[in-house]
């Protein structure tokens, strides 16, 4: 207990400078005691700044923490009785009567004691009025000193009170002449027993002196005894009269420190009082709604701007009021629960007022439009929403207000306006896409589409070159057949104004829609950027159709404020102030946008797709044109994560594909390409159409992002191209192989030196490449050896050489004697050989095909090889008939002449 004691002194009265005097540990009578919170009554003395002493006693009880704490605390006055239950039986149980009664038991019948007497015995020391009674407690713990237990032995507690009680300091006199006397003997310290001798003696001379001076003065003290006897009874009445004064004025004093304490009660008080009316006006204020917003919320007119604005004003308030910021138990009186019961039943009727209001509007304007779209003109163009948008947007706060204060009804709204909507915009979408396949067809009025001239506004001759028809006729969806006719060109070029104004008025329509709906509805999405178009085509080849039912990433720009660097600023419409709006939020909103959207414009997609499929189907040509509109639209459209973003995304995938299963098709049409055996070869049809296509193409992605698209065809294309050119070059029955291979690589060179593409510059250089192979090859094999005879004699000389035969002694050689070389070079006089140059152009003119015009070139190959071949026959005759005067019949000069004059009459 003196642990614990010791514990308590030091945690939880020391601070306040109280001192623990007494302290049991104690349970509830009639209950089982807990171990693990323990409780004990404690009595503590406070001493103020004036010397007076305050008694307290405390119910200290212990927490599951392991903390003491003061639970209750009552002032020793306020103890009315000590009730001790039987004064003759030893037990635990004692009462305490203070504001009410208290029973319990201690912990042993000692601590029981222990602390009954304590209270008895501070009772009596420090108070003088008003004293607790003490009823069935043995007489023996009611003593002022508490005396030794059976056995002869005092507990520590008793001890340490008598020696407080009997222990009393020196004053300052006494220890002045103690410090005296201790001075006048230098062994008072070093030698006790020396110095208590000279005490002793000292006693007995003042002893005898003062028994010398009683003896001879007996009458003097005789006197002065009777004097001490009367000065003593007069004290005695004296004392008696003061000890009657200080009780009055103890009990004065008891009085006045209760007024005090009254009067400090009553101060705070006081204050509570104050705090509690400060509390109950605010409350009343926050919870007061005026009659006219009652009035408006009851009877308001909906549909006047004034009666609007009122409404508005009405249920803001009244949401403030059903909002108020009040303390949860102050919601728990009576009064406010009736009123918030009463704001509850007239937000309750306003908003089936409001709903049904909205409802019959939204039902009113669609029907009301729909009328409109029956007498829509022919024009290509969607008509406006703005009417509609206008008179509803003075709901706007109204729908905020229905929104927070009944979801239901407000998701009904919702789903009203939507299904009214969708019907009417299903209709226009679907009249509009119709017109527009009736102007793109060319069975419409063009001046319906009411626009100025579009990207592509270059006529139709710059776009192709003049090429023979009988190599074009066919199909226009074929790269092989495709006739690049004017009014092909007309029809292209109308599509991608009509496919333009498509987009051009799909764009707006549901950018405000969305627009409307985020401001009406109170959603709204974040600040985003738009991903690199490109780069969401090739994701979505990667991916397949499983890219179509994800949803697309997006980009949010985050707020400039760094203390919050995941959150995201997003503008409230409806207050007009900026919140923090975290990351899940935000994409749950995109969502909510999105499928309100998607509700809106049930069929777009399919019917925009419907379009697309239908116009590929017209002419493969017109992928390439919704490629890049496509693209330009998608890369306008800042929301990445928007209905629209989404819906031309999707359709851009879609358009991509057919663009590359047109490229595919005209692939297969150029590696399936059969040219007639009948006839020579000449330039292949495709080799002719890939001209026009990528001129046409190059004017398409002019400056587009799709570019590379276009290059990937390029490439793909050419290199089908050059595989057909060797495989049809190597199965033509008419054309030599190296004609057909000569002439087709040298228009491709052309071609692709004209086209200037950066991609296709390896292509062109092995067109080039290619041409001048099957060039040499064909001046060779067709020039062969005109000079055959003279020819084999030369390869005669020439086997001699290297078998070791010196070049000077070949014309001892019997076969190879200046005779025998006489009568080679006798028979190719220069009229022989003019008549077989002229055989040879003949050959020239029946392989090669006039439309590239390759006469001269080959021609002139052909010379430079005759004349290489001939110089090689007069530089051996030098070498092995020198001195022999033998020349060739005909001379350099009459070779060019022949060739010359050859090539003039041709």
């Amino acid at each position: 207990m003196t642990t614990i004691k010791n514990i308590l002194q030091k945690e939880l009265f020391l601070p306040n400078d109280e001192r623990l005097v007494g302290i049991a540990n104690v349970a509830q009578a009639g209950k089982k005691k807990k171990s693990s919170k323990q409780s004990f009554l404690c009595v503590a003395v406070f001493t103020n700044v004036d010397g007076v002493s305050h008694v307290n006693v405390y119910l200290v009880k212990k927490s599951d923490k392991e903390k003491y704490k003061k639970k209750l605390t009552w002032p020793l006055r306020d103890l009315k009785v000590v009730d001790g239950k039987d004064a003759n039986k030893e037990h635990a149980d004692f009462d305490l009567h203070l504001e009410k009664v208290y029973k319990w038991t201690a912990s042993s019948v000692l601590e029981r004691n222990a602390f009954i007497s304590c209270l008895w015995k501070h009772a009596q020391r420090h108070l003088q009025h008003m004293k607790p009674k003490f009823e069935n407690v043995p007489e023996a713990l009611l003593e002022e000193i508490i005396k030794p237990l059976a056995g002869g032995h005092m507990t520590q507690e008793g001890v340490s009170m008598v020696m407080d009680e009997d222990y009393q300091e020196l004053t300052t006199k006494e220890e002045e002449d103690i410090e005296s006397l201790m001075s006048e003997c230098a062994a008072a310290i070093s030698n006790a027993e020396t110095f208590t001798e000279q005490l002793s003696k000292k006693l007995s001379i003042l002893d005898g002196a003062n028994m010398h001076v009683i003896m001879g003065s007996e009458d003097q003290v005789f006197n002065l005894m009777k004097l001490l006897d009367d000065g003593i009874k007069q004290a005695e009445t004296i004392e008696s009269k003061l000890d009657s004064y200080d009780k009055i004025l103890q009990g004065v004093k008891e009085q006045m420190e209760m007024m005090k304490e009254k009067d400090t009660l009553m101060s705070v008080r006081n204050q509570n009082h104050q705090k509690l009316l400060a509390e109950l006006e605010n409350l009343v204020k926050q919870l007061e709604l005026e009659e006219k917003y009652s009035s408006s919320l009851s009877n308001g007119d909906l549909s006047t701007p004034n009666g609007i604005l009122d409404c508005t004003a009405a249920a803001q308030q009244l949401q403030r009021c059903q909002h108020a910021a009040i303390h949860p138990a102050l919601k728990k009186m009576g009064a406010a629960e009736e009123q918030l019961r009463k704001f509850n039943q007239l937000a309750s009727s306003f908003s089936k007022r409001l709903s049904h209001y909205l409802n019959n509007l939204f039902i009113h304007q669609g029907n009301e439009m729909g009328e409109t779209l029956s007498r829509q003109s022919s024009d290509l163009r969607l008509p406006p929403h703005n009417s509609s948008h206008r008179d509803l947007t003075p709901y706007t706060e109204l729908m905020a207000w229905l929104k927070q204060s009944d979801r239901d009804a407000f998701r009904q709204l919702t789903k009203v306006y939507t299904n009214n909507l969708s019907k009417l915009y299903v209709k226009e979408i679907q009249f509009f896409l119709e017109t527009a396949k009736q102007v793109a067809v060319g069975k419409g009025d063009k001046s319906r589409l009411n626009i100025s001239g579009g990207r592509l506004s270059g006529s139709s001759a710059s776009l192709s070159t003049p090429m023979d028809a009988k190599n074009r006729a066919g199909s226009v969806h074929s790269i092989d057949s495709a006739s690049v006719a004017d009014g092909d060109m007309a029809m292209r070029h109308l599509f991608d104004q009509v496919f333009d104004k498509v987009l051009s008025e799909l764009e707006p329509m549901c950018l405000a829609e969305q627009d409307f709906c985020c401001k009406f509805f109170h959603l709204q999405s974040g600040v985003q950027q738009a991903p690199k178009q490109s780069d969401v085509i090739d994701e979505a080849e990667d991916t397949g159709d499983i890219w179509m039912k994800q949803k697309p990433k997006i980009t949010i720009q985050l707020a400039e404020d760094d203390s919050y660097p995941r959150e995201y600023i997003v503008e409230n419409l409806g207050e007009g102030l900026t919140s923090k709006v975290p990351t899940w939020q935000l994409r749950q909103i995109n969502d909510e946008i999105r499928s309100l959207l998607t509700d809106l414009f049930p069929n777009l997609q399919d019917d925009l797709d419907g379009f697309i499929q239908s116009s590929d189907r017209q002419d493969g040509y017109y992928s390439m044109y919704m490629l890049v509109r496509m693209n330009e639209h998608v890369a306008n459209t800042q929301d990445a994560g928007s209905f629209l973003s989404v819906t031309f995304a999707s359709s851009l995938v879609k358009i991509k594909r057919n663009f590359d299963k047109f490229v595919q098709q005209q692939i297969k049409t150029i590696e399936e390409n059969k040219v007639s055996k009948k006839a020579k070869c000449g330039i292949i049809s495709f080799v002719h159409t890939f001209e026009d296509f990528a001129n046409q193409a190059e004017v398409i992605f002019r400056n587009s992002e799709r570019h590379t698209d276009l290059d990937k065809a390029y490439q793909k294309l050419v290199a089908a191209i050059f595989g057909s050119i060797q495989r049809i070059a190597a199965e033509h029955p008419k054309t030599p192989k190296e004609v057909i291979m000569m002439e087709n690589f040298h228009h491709m060179h052309s071609t692709l030196s004209q086209l200037k593409i950066p991609c296709l510059e390896n292509e062109k250089k092995e067109a080039k490449a290619k041409y001048n192979e099957y060039l040499s090859a064909y001046t060779k094999e067709r020039l062969g050896r005109p000079l055959e005879k003279l020819h084999v004699f030369v390869e005669g000389v020439n086997a001699k050489m290297n078998q070791g035969v010196k070049p000077e002694e070949v014309g001892f050689q019997l076969a190879f004697s200046k005779t025998e070389l006489r009568k080679v070079i006798k028979e190719y006089t220069g009229k022989e050989v003019k008549k077989s140059l002229e055989n040879l152009y003949k050959k020239l003119e029946k392989h090669l095909s006039e439309e590239e015009n390759l006469y001269q070139v080959v021609w002139v190959s052909m010379q430079g090889e005759f004349i290489a071949q001939y110089k090689s026959y007069e530089e051996l005759i030098r070498k092995c008939y020198a001195d022999s005067n033998i020349t060739l019949e005909f001379t350099i000069d009459n070779v060019l002449e022949f060739f010359s004059n050859i090539a003039q009459s041709h």
